[in-house]
């Protein structure tokens, strides 16, 4: 068993695009009357689509994601 850390880098999705999608999924959980945060840190959690609304075809956007860019990314923005 080795004792180094792991260096992982995510590539992929720019930050515009994966802002865009989350908006969309956002408001649209949101037009839907669910709570919008609530539900999106269910799909991270869980990576269960079925968090996500069908409406305005918001779980097929989110699933183009990938779930670790998205959490790195929320990470990064609040961190800053």
């Amino acid at each position: 068993m080795t004792e180094s850390t792991i260096k992982f880098t995510a590539l992929g999705n720019d930050r515009d695009n994966m802002r865009r999608i989350l908006r969309s999924v956002f408001d649209a959980l949101q037009e839907k009357g669910y709570n919008p945060i609530n539900q999106i840190v269910g799909y991270l959690l869980t990576e269960d689509p079925t968090y996500i609304t069908n409406y305005n075809n918001a779980r097929s956007m989110i699933c183009k994601l990938d779930r670790d860019e998205l959490m790195q990314e929320l990470v990064r923005c609040y961190l800053s």
